[in-house]
């Protein structure tokens, strides 16, 4: 009898733990009654009739990220390059994941790679690597698109690496070095022309600077000058004019008369001084008559 009630005892536990069965957030249990689907379980606790229903598929509704192997795509100009990425996808449709298809998971990431390498045929080497974000937008349209049936939405998918072969890359380095090289040259030479051109307008501005001085020296030169000849004639005029009033005074005439006579005696000696050949007037000893000639001119004027 012991044995009976222990038996009875055992089998109930096993009833209440095929029964009672707690499912975590954001997971669906797929149940199945005699190996035909019944219903799916969502968060919560939840009572199985035992024996006859089971959970045959457990999902994860989160969204999931998938590491894409790498995999060999031959670009539009035939080279062959190793590209891998992440896929995002995330569970919709429980049941259609559990019977769309056997394993949605190794599905979506083929469908991933054969888009890949499809996107990579029309595209060429050096466009790849510049075009990520449109591969990467046709592959989630196309994955998508086909992973519907399979209750499942793939949210975007991301190119880790695009590698080419070593040879292309030696290339690729080759190219960027000869790049780079172009533009410190084109750099350089951008520079020694602006300098040239600096230097010039350097030159040219002195040498406007110079012109301007030196017209402005010889405007002030000409003008001095010009004051100088002026303020001279006046001075003569102012000169004359007082000898003229002097003259005209009272005894002016007899001392312009002594002036006269006085400078003659002193050139006609320094004739005899300086010079071989001497002029001898042919009056030499009527000093006064040339000197009245002197004073009838100066008196008429």
């Amino acid at each position: 009898m012991q044995y009976v009630m222990l038996a009875l005892v055992i089998l109930v536990i096993v009833a209440v733990l095929k029964t009672a069965l707690i499912v975590p957030q954001k997971q669906a249990f797929i149940v199945e009654r005699l190996g035909k689907y019944r219903c799916t379980l969502g968060a919560g606790f939840h009572l199985l009739v035992p024996f006859i229903d089971r959970v045959n598929y457990r999902h994860s509704l989160k969204e999931q990220a998938v590491d894409v192997p790498p995999q060999q795509c031959i670009t539009k100009d035939n080279i062959a390059v190793d590209v891998d990425g992440i896929l995002y996808l995330q569970v919709i449709d429980p049941v259609k994941a559990s019977y769309g298809i056997g394993n949605y998971m190794f599905a979506t990431v083929q469908l991933a790679q054969t888009t890949m390498r499809s996107e990579m045929g029309k595209l060429d080497l050096d466009k790849s690597f510049e075009e990520r974000t449109n591969i990467n937008s046709a592959i989630v349209e196309a994955v998508d698109k086909a992973s519907d049936p399979w209750g499942v939405k793939v949210t975007r998918y991301e190119i880790k690496n695009i590698t080419p072969p070593q040879t292309i890359r030696d290339a690729m380095e080759k190219q960027m070095r000869a790049e780079r090289e172009k533009r410190a040259m084109i750099a350089e030479s951008e520079g020694e022309r602006q300098a040239k051109i600096n230097r010039a307008e350097g030159e040219r501005a002195q040498s406007i600077a110079l012109s301007e001085g030196e017209k402005q020296r010889r405007i002030n030169e000409a003008e001095g000058r010009a004051k100088e000849i002026l303020l001279v004639a006046e001075a003569q005029a102012v000169g004359i004019r007082k000898v003229a009033e002097a003259i005209s005074g009272p005894g002016g005439t007899d001392s312009v008369n002594m002036q006269l006579a006085q400078q003659y005696l002193t050139e006609f000696g320094k004739l005899a001084q300086t010079n071989n050949t001497m002029i001898i007037p042919s009056d030499l000893a009527n000093v006064a008559g040339m000197v009245k000639a002197v004073s009838g001119v100066i008196q008429k004027s």
